[in-house]
């Protein structure tokens, strides 16, 4: 009888490294990783010798990052969406792609079984199990971290010293980090703590704001239809101009966050994360759409982000009403064309200027000079109708109570 096979989501972490020796003997099976490469420069080193050492038969890694952006990021950019008015879903928005990677991946080579690292308690094993049952319902999927006999990472690290599986983390580091090109998610160790700031030596990829260069920069980005292809006036590739936009951000301590999260498990958990690019390319997206789109228009569509982002994180990228919803934002950025110059300094980012033939923006109307062309007089009448509900209202209270 052949031997099953199962697809790994492989990062060659901790979790994923001892899982792919796990697998192979208590299943007796074949085991194929396959690797996304969204930008985790450092994971991506060495790392089909790592899987091979680990037991994999096959490893199977795929560029993925041009697709990431331009399929995956600029949604969610476009959408607005950050998961509770801060953190832009790096880690979140990765996840489906990888997913469909793992899916596709299973079916070609045949697997019966996926599988992957994820805990009992984090989001991660909804994104991927949720998008593995709608993109392939007749996989099978096994979690090991929801059953196996180890207790902690430290466990974890015992088994992987003792069956010389290679890892980089160690039991005095023991952060888990997972990253591409959109921004770096950290926890563990002592982040577990919300009561003791993030140790400096947590932090990736952005310099402290105090110790960021005393001088600002001035950025300007350029966008077309709400996706950002220019950095200072010239055409730049959209993985580029994130790498470029991580390693300006970071220098100037830009897109460092602390948070505590209402995790899709119902519990609340704390991670540091980083995002230079991100916070950049959403300030100066959010400022363009002040810019350009209608009053209503924009009201509503601030509600809409916030659903995005929330379909986003919990694992619902493959649904009908994400689907609907961005339909929906990519008809409110026709017309969001244009440039945003911004001002980075010890972690700050600050709008210079934003312009755009599509503004909205009236000077003659705006102004308190002599050019003032608003109709002073007709703000009577509104006024007296867009208040009259509300006058009728008292009138009737004041009168059943005797005063009028």
């Amino acid at each position: 009888m052949p031997q099953s096979k199962i697809a790994v989501a492989y990062s060659g972490g901790l979790d994923t490294s001892v899982m792919v020796k796990w697998l192979s003997e208590k299943f007796d099976a074949e085991i194929i990783t396959v690797t996304g490469n969204l930008g985790q420069i450092s994971e991506l080193e060495g790392l089909e010798e790592k899987a091979a050492k680990s037991g994999a038969v096959k490893s199977i890694i795929k560029d993925l990052r041009h697709e990431f952006v331009t399929e995956y990021v600029w949604k969610a950019l476009k959408a607005g969406a950050l998961y509770e008015g801060t953190y832009p879903l790096a880690t979140a928005i990765g996840r489906p792609l990888l997913a469909k990677l793992l899916a596709e991946a299973a079916v070609e080579e045949g697997a019966e079984f996926v599988s992957h690292g994820c805990t009992g308690k984090g989001n991660d094993q909804v994104r991927f199990e949720v998008a593995v049952q709608t993109l392939a319902p007749h996989l099978s999927i096994i979690a090991p971290l929801r059953f196996w006999e180890f207790k902690s990472r430290e466990d974890e690290i015992d088994y992987a010293i003792a069956n010389n599986i290679p890892v980089k983390v160690t039991k005095d580091s023991p952060y888990s980090i997972d990253e591409n090109v959109w921004g770096i998610a950290i926890e563990c160790g002592v982040l577990e703590d919300p009561t003791v700031a993030p140790p400096e030596d947590a932090y990736q990829i952005t310099t402290n704001p105090k110790y960021a260069p005393d001088e600002a920069e001035t950025i300007t980005i350029n966008f077309e239809q709400g996706i950002p292809y220019g950095l200072n006036n010239e055409l730049i590739g959209p993985v580029e101009l994130l790498e470029k936009l991580n390693i300006i951000g970071g220098k100037h301590g830009i897109g460092r966050m602390d948070m505590i999260e209402n995790r899709v498990v119902g519990i609340k958990s704390r991670e540091i994360y980083e995002a230079p690019a991100a916070i950049i390319l959403h300030k100066a997206h959010h400022e363009l759409e002040k810019l350009i789109m209608d009053k209503e228009s924009f009201r509503y569509k601030q509600e809409v982000s916030n659903k995005v982002a929330n379909l986003i994180y919990d694992g619902l990228w493959f649904s009908p009403l994400f689907d609907s919803l961005t339909a929906f934002v990519d008809s409110t950025q026709k017309n969001l064309t244009g440039e945003v110059k911004l001002e980075l300094y010890k972690g700050n980012v600050t709008v210079l200027s934003r312009n755009s033939v599509f503004s909205l923006y009236n000077m003659n109307l705006a102004t308190y000079t002599s050019a003032d062309t608003f109709d002073h007089k007709a703000s009577e009448g509104f006024i007296k109708i867009y208040g009259l509900p509300y006058k009728t209202m008292s009138e009737i209270k004041l009168k059943n109570v005797g005063v009028l």
